[in-house]
């Protein structure tokens, strides 16, 4: 259609250059007709660059407004917060994904994860808040009645269908009836335009720079960079002997025939899922999502993974699908254990020096007895609505007053 618009352009240029020219002719008869052809072209050629520049320009200004307006589809449709406007993002910074999951009962750690990050960088971030449909409404009105009312985010409604098959409930795993556990799982579909994205649990609080845990470097051909847990900070300072919780025989049975065909070796270190870095592009590349379903559906069918199981459901199909084949996030950024009792022999001079505070385990810090939950309330923002609200002892409610 362009270019017939084009052609059409220069045929009336040649006409118009024609008859201003044939008119000149007349009045000036000694001049060869050659010589009028010549000028013909030259004003017809001159004229018809003119008029495709112009044309030009109105093109890019359409097709750089259309770039600018696309939209995301994620697992459902996903909305952003109404007439906030675009932060202004340097030519030279990327825009950051981050990835939460943020379930009912849970939201006031979502909501203080979101505004540790938000208050601690200059970068432009995005939260893609992962939730099912009963929170979304609670989730938008306790965001856009607060201080986070300026961020930029968007709720994905996930599709507990995707987990049909794949997950067995067990009482004992509370986790395994939890499907936004699983979202982690499912970042591209989440976040599909991204190349890069960062996920973390919402029982976490971010103290550093987002920015700095964004540009951890993976290695070629790793989809994503974890904290192990042999070799992290948090777990030297706290724990020893701590027995096979931290090795892979702590989280899959090899007893099983197929676990031990895969040649892993049970001493390996472990790593935590609850903080990572993924790089979208060679997750896709490698079909990490698929990888991980396959081995979902085994445990379904066979119990692959360990009957003692040391920490979250979502760990073993990770550590398989990802054995010796990650990059390694810095330590501080997932300073762990705070939900535990092992929580309680961090100085405080250390969690302050922490980039990223943890509270896995089974204490939360909007629950009683978790570790500094003093640091973890400074982020809280109390929920207009008053479903949410915090759990204390009448001592630590007396301090406060």
């Amino acid at each position: 259609m362009a270019i017939l618009m084009y052609l059409l352009t220069l045929g009336a240029c040649f006409c118009f250059v024609g008859l201003i020219t044939k008119i000149y002719v007349r009045q000036k008869r000694k001049m060869s007709f050659r010589k009028v052809n010549i000028i013909i072209l030259v004003l017809a050629v001159a004229l018809f660059l003119l008029v495709l520049h112009h044309n030009f320009l109105g093109l890019s200004s359409l097709l750089k407004n259309e770039v600018s307006d696309s939209g995301i589809v994620g697992l459902q449709p996903i909305d952003f917060v109404p007439n906030i406007p675009r932060h202004v993002v340097d030519g030279r910074q990327e825009e950051i994904p981050v990835v939460i999951a943020a379930s009912e009962d849970r939201l006031g750690g979502a909501i203080a994860a979101i505004n540790s990050i938000q208050h601690n960088t200059r970068s432009s971030v995005i939260f893609y808040i992962v939730t099912l449909n009963g929170t979304a409404d609670h989730l938008r009105s306790w965001l856009s009645s607060s201080t986070l009312k300026s961020i930029r985010y968007k709720i994905v409604n996930f599709d507990t269908k995707l987990l049909e098959g794949k997950v067995k409930e067990d009482p004992d795993q509370g986790e395994s009836i939890k499907p936004l556990t699983f979202a982690r799982f499912y970042l591209p579909i989440l976040v599909p335009s991204a190349k890069k994205a960062i996920y973390m649990d919402d029982d976490v609080i971010v103290q550093g720079d987002i920015l700095a845990l964004y540009n951890t470097p993976l290695k070629p051909g790793h989809a994503a960079a974890f904290s192990e847990d042999c070799d992290s900070t948090s777990t030297k300072v706290v724990i020893r002997g701590a027995g096979n919780q931290y090795n892979y025989i702590g989280y899959l049975d090899y007893k099983k025939e197929r676990i031990r065909k895969l040649s892993m070796k049970a001493s390996t270190c472990s790593f935590n899922p609850g903080v990572f870095v993924a790089n979208l592009t060679e997750w896709k590349r490698q079909n990490i999502t698929n990888q991980l379903e396959k081995w979902m559906k085994l445990n379904v069918e066979e119990g692959l993974y360990s009957r003692t199981l040391a920490g979250s459901i979502t760990t073993p199909p990770l550590l398989i699908v990802f054995y010796q084949q990650h990059s390694t996030i810095d330590p501080m950024w997932n300073v762990r254990h705070l939900g535990s009792s092992a929580g309680k022999r961090y100085s405080p001079q250390f969690v302050k020096a922490a980039k990223l505070l943890h509270w896995n385990g089974h204490f939360k810090p909007w629950g009683r007895t978790a570790s500094y939950t003093d640091v973890w309330e400074k982020w809280y923002i109390p929920d207009p609505t008053g479903k949410f609200s915090l759990i204390r002892r009448h001592t630590e409610i007396s301090n406060i007053k």
